[in-house]
């Protein structure tokens, strides 16, 4: 089945008046950290300082955070800031993507008639839920639906990773037997009536755009149309500037995430006991992590098994595990501890917020062979890959890095600059007036990386 056809052409806002675009977040940056809110708060913060757009932030809020629940209350503003407000999420159906509650429902659509947005930029629906996409077309016909995909939970059921459940292998098409595999008590129909449920309401949308390019062809190939499927980088600010070479070896390197699953700091705890028990012991580790606790227990318990093994050896042969999350301006600080930066993600990672980040203060990424680090990181030329998964790759990787004279001055002197914030928000607001720049139409060549 593919999508319908694009809906009626959108208006635009009165001459004179100022585009009015409403960015609909997974979550506040401040409250829960990750990519896809950082990067909508990013763009909403660009939109604020450009003449002639007026932005509103509507960021979701789980029962993490229960006290800034109000009694009564669907949406609140957040923390006395203009433009800011919180979904206060209620029953919500984990499988179908949807808010059970009528009065969420009746408030988003009040929210809408509220604000009177030009423009409804989704940059999730998790939390919301997928039939507000539906909801804000019957309530704004006018208006222009633009959905950001940050991974692929329309398509894939476990937490849109594409990661398979029976073998952690990457997957590469959604089937109903393929997914019936993963989740043996869903039966093949129930993953085909998931399709369709999540095709229909995705059908509101007037463009869809992906970080990065290799998501393109997956979401084309599974039933959007390409002429609706756009690429828009994501930019960020800049907190800092290339730090000056360090001295002597370049054997210094730093993971910085959360530590679940997926980030794969497991690969890198295994990469470096066999790197020990290869005698090779001329490297310092850096973890800069938190969030253990949403990892599986498998994961959890060899994290903190190692961690606390290193505490039997001696200080100076230890990793150094800052525990716990950091502010953005202490980037810098910790980014001159290391030469190089680990991003050894075991699933599509999408894009890599991080690998920017690196760049930023002139520091090398190595980082798993597949998807967006794969696509942004060019092999030997400004980084290196490894296998994804594979901790002796790694450990391969690790040694060379570390050992190889001159290998980190040729990759830095080609470190491309990490895409700016400006240049983002031009390109969605070039999707926001019903066109788009060359520059971020779906290539004809686009490949999905596998």
């Amino acid at each position: 089945m593919q999508l319908a056809a694009a809906a009626s052409p959108r208006a635009t806002a009165p001459a004179g008046a100022p585009l009015r675009v409403l960015l609909v977040s997974l979550f506040h940056p401040e409250l829960v950290r990750g990519g896809a809110q950082q990067i909508c708060y990013e763009l909403f913060e660009e939109l604020k300082a450009q003449p002639g757009v007026a932005a509103t932030l509507l960021a979701s809020i789980d029962s993490s955070y229960p006290t800034l629940f109000k009694s009564g209350a669907c949406i609140t503003g957040f923390d006395g800031r203009d433009d800011e407000f919180l979904f206060l999420m209620q029953d919500y159906d984990y499988w179908w993507h949807k808010t059970s509650s009528p009065r969420m429902i009746e408030a988003f659509a009040d929210f809408l008639h509220t604000v009177r947005p030009d423009v409804v930029h989704f940059h999730h629906f998790f939390t919301f839920g997928v039939d507000l996409l539906t909801l804000t077309r019957a309530e704004l016909p006018d208006a222009r639906i633009v959905f950001t995909f940050h991974e692929f939970m329309s398509i894939c059921a476990a937490d849109g990773h594409m990661v398979r459940k029976t073998d952690r292998s990457l997957c590469t098409r959604a089937s109903g037997v393929r997914c019936h595999q993963c989740f043996p008590e869903r039966s093949p129909e129930q993953f085909l009536m998931r399709r369709l449920w999540m095709l229909r309401h995705l059908a509101a949308v007037d463009a869809f755009t992906c970080p990065s390019r290799f998501m393109l062809d997956v979401y084309e190939q599974w039933g959007l149309p390409p002429a609706r499927l756009h690429h828009v980088t994501n930019g960020q600010r800049r907190y800092g500037t290339k730090l000056s070479p360090p001295v002597g070896p370049k054997n210094r390197f730093g993971f910085f995430g959360q530590m679940v699953d997926t980030k794969g700091v497991q690969v890198i705890l295994r990469a470096v006991g066999l790197l020990r028990a290869q005698g090779f012991s001329d490297f310092v580790v850096e973890i800069n992590g938190e969030n253990i606790r949403w990892a599986s227990p498998a994961v959890r318990e060899e994290v903190e098994s190692f961690l606390a093994a290193e505490r039997a050896l001696p200080p100076e042969a230890q990793i150094v595990f800052h525990n716990g999350g950091y502010h953005i301006d202490d980037l810098a600080g910790r980014m001159a501890r290391v030469d190089w930066c680990i991003v050894p993600s075991i699933w599509w990672e999408i894009f890599g917020l991080v690998i920017s980040e690196a760049w930023m203060f002139g520091k090398p990424v190595i980082c798993s062979n597949r998807g967006g680090p794969g696509e942004r990181v060019r092999h030997d030329i400004d980084g290196l890959h490894f296998q994804l998964g594979d901790a002796r790759a790694l450990a391969e990787t690790l040694r060379r890095a570390a050992t190889e004279a001159g290998l980190w001055d040729r990759l830095r002197e080609n470190l491309p600059e990490p895409p700016s914030r400006p240049a983002m928000a031009e390109g969605f607001l070039g999707l926001y007036r019903g066109g788009a720049d060359t520059s971020n139409a779906r290539p004809q060549n686009a490949t999905t990386g596998t």
